[in-house]
């Protein structure tokens, strides 16, 4: 019996790179803000794993949608909607930044490209900061225009991104900070390309604003990488967990707090800057957050997926629920990454799991990002 087929509209959104993703064999699909998103190809997840640890691969996040900022009041929504303090940010620096709602709910995790003094791009992960955003600019009367350009992320991550970045876009591409940006001619256009990425393997994000030449930036790519192995791609679960990289939805949602979710360091804890919900962020930052996002380490065969959150259990009392899992080829064991309560986030806590597959396994609690003893 054939696999359901995921079916695409105006309303579930195709990207420029489909389809090119799918003549190099796609094997499924996720769905982030309406836009459909490569999970996969013809390889396992582990053999995924290694190619992006050593070689260079192209991701379609075209569901990394733009939520544009602009006119007199474009900065002061920008820093409304986030407990990060902008006030020093320089055009051409990307910025990490929590969102929250008033009681201090994590509503999303963008990276905030500054392009102008009135001109901001958030780079969004899955919810619909658009409506939040015009909302609060039209309660605040603010004067800023928002919405979503014709603008479509493709990532170049892994260890040889520098070389081929530069083979496309000249040899300025390899003088970007981390998480900064320039501007880069493709094709007559000048398109912004940022040092960045879902991944700790080094990299770029291209900001193609032209739907139509989605194909040719994918071949150009493609083509400059063809002796440097290249391989179409996503973002690598293993990786991922190993990193410490969250992902709005699963390991955070609006019942989690940014400092529960390790974020504290984006967050301005005093009355310095005003933004939503920092009455009640400082609030909990009094007493400090009763649970942290960490990462843990467990024994047994290759855990199954986790579509739901698995117990975790120390010396019989249930402590918190592991968020992301999987069986890492590195480690040789399962990792993942796990809500765990105050008295029990330090690192090597025995811990037990478990897993949806009834099994209950040992482990530890880790530090993030993992370390290999």
């Amino acid at each position: 019996m054939a696999a359901p087929r995921l079916q695409v509209s105006r309303r579930l959104r195709a990207t420029p790179y489909t389809s090119r993703v799918e003549a190099l064999g796609v094997s499924g699909y996720s769905v982030v803000n309406h836009t459909i998103l490569p999970k996969g190809f013809r390889r396992s997840v582990e053999e995924d794993y290694w190619h992006l640890k050593t070689h260079v691969q192209l991701w379609d996040v075209g569901c990394q949608r733009q939520v544009e900022l602009r006119g007199p009041d474009a900065a002061h929504l920008a820093q409304w909607m986030t407990p990060r303090d902008l006030g020093g940010a320089r055009v051409g620096q990307c910025l990490y930044a929590p969102l929250i709602d008033e009681r201090a709910g994590m509503l999303n995790d963008p990276i905030i490209l500054k392009l102008a003094e009135d001109h901001f791009w958030l780079s969004i992960a899955d919810a619909d900061v658009l409506l939040w955003a015009k909302g609060l600019a039209l309660g605040g009367g603010l004067d800023v225009e928002i919405g979503e350009p014709d603008v479509w992320p493709l990532a170049v991550q892994g260890p040889k991104s520098d070389e081929l970045a530069a083979r496309v876009f000249g040899n300025g591409v390899r003088e970007l900070p981390f998480f900064g940006f320039g501007r880069f001619e493709f094709r007559g256009r000048d398109l912004v390309v940022a040092r960045s990425g879902y991944s700790r393997q080094g990299g770029f994000e291209i900001y193609l604003d032209r739907f139509e030449l989605g194909g040719e930036l994918w071949d150009a790519l493609w083509q400059a990488g063809a002796d440097l192995d290249i391989s179409p791609g996503s973002p690598n679960l293993i990786e991922r967990v190993e990193g410490g990289l969250l992902s709005y939805g699963n390991e955070m949602t609006r019942a989690d707090n940014p400092l529960e979710c390790g974020l504290g360091r984006y967050c301005q804890l005093d009355e310095s800057i005003d933004y939503i919900g920092r009455d009640a962020l400082l609030r909990i930052a009094e007493d400090g957050p009763a649970r942290l996002i960490r990462g843990v380490i467990f024994g047994g065969d290759a855990c199954p997926p986790c579509q739901h959150p698995w117990p975790v259990s120390s010396g019989g009392r249930e402590i918190g629920y592991v968020t992301s899992a999987i069986w890492s080829p590195r480690f040789e064991q399962n990792v993942g990454l796990a809500m765990i309560a105050r008295d029990y986030w330090d690192a090597a806590t025995e811990i037990r799991v478990r897993s949806e597959d009834g099994l209950e396994r040992q482990g530890i609690v880790s530090e993030l990002p993992m370390v290999k003893a």
